[in-house]
């Protein structure tokens, strides 16, 4: 399984020369939280990008932040830090519950200046890629911008995953790395727009509202794994409507764990899949449950098959255990599957199958959701 992995690694990716050129955008001047006052709830690397935010940071918890590794408290993205919040990042940071008002009450006093909004909207961009006409339909563009956490291996073999199936069903795919392909004009070339991976805040406001009015006027989202994962959001629709569960935590010991996981045969995507089956990954528990939003659940974990301890002990369990589902968000459709931290869930065959029939039914039903108000 490694070896045909690998093979299809390189080949998929010698095809990144296919991705298009793209126009220099103006300065990102509407970013979210561009003008939010510092505070327990800003991002951690908004607090690291100002000096004085970040003295008093490191006051408090009494740590250096300047000798940490870039990939957790970097202030150029991708780096953990866009995706903690100061309250969340607690225990990392070694601060102390108890510590967190006094600390809020004293960030909340640091001025808010033009620098601090140029360097917060500095992860964001305005490049608007060139696409060229697409020969085959479904049309896909494949978004793979991050400022959270990149987990390459991962990344590349669902780029490659996405690649392949393109190549095996003749379907269009467009690759990209900008937010600035998430405008109005952009966004009707494509049927679907897959997140691959994606972590992090990634749009603008104004790319939040052109692909927010995409997707409630019949475009197609499906996104995989730490699409998800993030611990936390600054973006809410995202999140609790499109997403429809926020993240919780993942097994630590040990991270990747076998686990029986249950079909739901009843959904149209699940056909040519069988009852149940068994593969490794790294199993997202979630906050909220999907279904609370309408969502139908194709998979479902089988939480005695795996030990569902977080880190520090924590009881990662949540019962009726979502792994996979879709759902109409006003005429759109959506697709989640959390499977995908390990680079070989992508060349599983049920897995694999489960994305390809997912791909139809987003790209493809569009019927399925056009009465959804």
């Amino acid at each position: 399984m490694k070896q045909e992995f690998h093979k299809l690694l390189a080949g998929a990716l010698a095809l990144y020369a296919l991705t298009p050129g793209w126009a220099l955008g103006k300065p990102v001047t509407d970013c979210p939280l561009r003008d939010a006052p510092f505070s327990a709830e800003s991002p951690l690397i908004d607090i690291l990008l100002n000096p004085q935010a970040k003295a008093i940071l490191e006051k408090t918890s009494g740590r250096s932040f300047d000798k940490g590794p870039a990939a957790f408290v970097g202030t150029k993205p991708p780096t953990f830090a866009a995706i903690l919040t100061l309250r969340s990042a607690a225990m990392f940071t070694g601060l102390k519950p108890e510590a967190l008002p006094d600390l809020d009450a004293e960030l909340r006093r640091v001025p808010v200046t033009q620098a601090d909004k140029i360097a917060r909207c500095e992860r964001y961009d305005n490049d608007v890629p060139k696409f060229a006409p697409g020969i085959g339909k479904p049309r896909i563009l494949l978004f793979e911008k991050i400022n959270g956490f990149r987990d390459s291996p991962s990344v590349d073999a669902a780029h490659a995953a996405f690649i392949a199936m393109g190549q095996r069903n003749g379907w269009s795919v467009a690759t990209t790395d900008k937010g600035g392909a998430i405008n109005a004009r952009t966004l009707k070339q494509f049927d679907v727009v897959v997140w691959n991976n994606i972590s992090g805040d990634v749009l603008t406001l104004s790319q939040r509202k052109a692909f927010q009015k995409y997707i409630d006027g019949g475009g197609g989202f499906f996104a995989v794994h730490g699409s998800a994962g993030d611990p936390a959001y600054f973006w809410d629709w995202y999140a609790d409507r499109l997403i429809g569960a926020r993240f919780l935590a993942h097994p630590m010991a040990p991270q990747f764990q076998e686990a029986r996981i249950v079909t739901d045969k009843a959904h149209l995507i699940a056909a040519g899949l069988p009852m149940e089956w068994k593969m490794t990954d790294e199993w997202y528990s979630f906050k909220t449950n999907p279904r609370s939003v309408g969502a139908k659940v194709i998979l479902t974990l089988d939480e005695s098959s795996y030990s569902p301890v977080g880190p520090r002990g924590a009881d990662l369990k949540m019962g009726d255990h979502p792994l996979a589902w879709t759902n109409c968000v006003g005429k759109g459709r959506m697709f989640y599957s959390a499977i995908g931290h390990l680079p070989e869930t992508y060349i599983q065959p049920q897995h694999l199958a489960m994305l390809e029939a997912a791909m139809r039914w987003v790209a493809l039903d569009r019927k399925a959701c056009a009465g959804n108000p």
